[in-house]
């Protein structure tokens, strides 16, 4: 009944956050004690709240419960899907108080906040070089480990980074998806392009 009043009177002891039930603040203590009691039976991964732990064991199983109305793809956590959805909808709840551009996830928007602060959080372990976005570092990685992920479905060549695959297989395809605006000429860009005039 608590929870339709929206009374709260069950309170943290460490950071006086509020829950309507005994239960969920009981949970909460857990991630002050660093308390880990839930195990995953196929990993050893341990987490404080039950929940986590059924949620984890769908990395296993493949479980994709939540499903979008819209075009039917499906989520392991019902976050992710309230995610997608704003997709469809356009909304861009998220503004940047510095440009007032606006975003559709908020991981977007602290993203985009580094590029006014200059923040690189994400470091590589080998070089150190820093960077804004974890998913650079990721990247950049494979400069050191020599890791080629990419792999052509014709040629079998590998490449590192999935950009170059697709521009690879357009020397299997023949596709040139860029115009000349000046003589209307289709070319296949490499990692450098320069435009003359004739």
């Amino acid at each position: 009944m608590l929870t339709h009043t929206g009374e709260k009177p069950f309170e943290c002891t460490v950071c006086h956050k509020t829950f309507s039930r005994n239960g969920d603040m009981r949970s909460h203590m857990l991630t002050h004690t660093g308390e880990k009691p839930f195990e995953c039976t196929l990993c050893h991964k341990t987490f404080s709240v039950s929940g986590t732990l059924r949620t984890h064991l769908r990395t296993h199983t493949g479980e994709k419960p939540f499903e979008c109305t819209v075009c039917h793809k499906t989520f392991s956590i019902s976050a992710n899907l309230r995610r997608h959805l704003l997709t469809h909808t356009g909304e861009k709840p998220f503004e940047c108080t510095v440009c007032y551009k606006t975003f559709s996830q908020s991981g977007n928007l602290r993203s985009h906040v580094r590029t006014h602060t200059g923040e690189k959080p994400f470091e590589c372990t080998v070089c150190h070089k820093t960077f804004s976005e974890s998913g650079t570092v990721r990247k950049h990685l494979r400069t050191h480990t020599g890791e080629k992920p990419f792999e052509c479905t014709v040629c079998y060549k590998t490449f590192s980074r999935n950009g170059d695959l697709r521009r690879h297989m357009r020397t299997h395809t023949g596709e040139k998806p860029f115009e000349c605006a000046v003589r209307l000429h289709r070319y296949t860009i490499g990692p450098v392009s320069v435009l003359l005039m004739q």
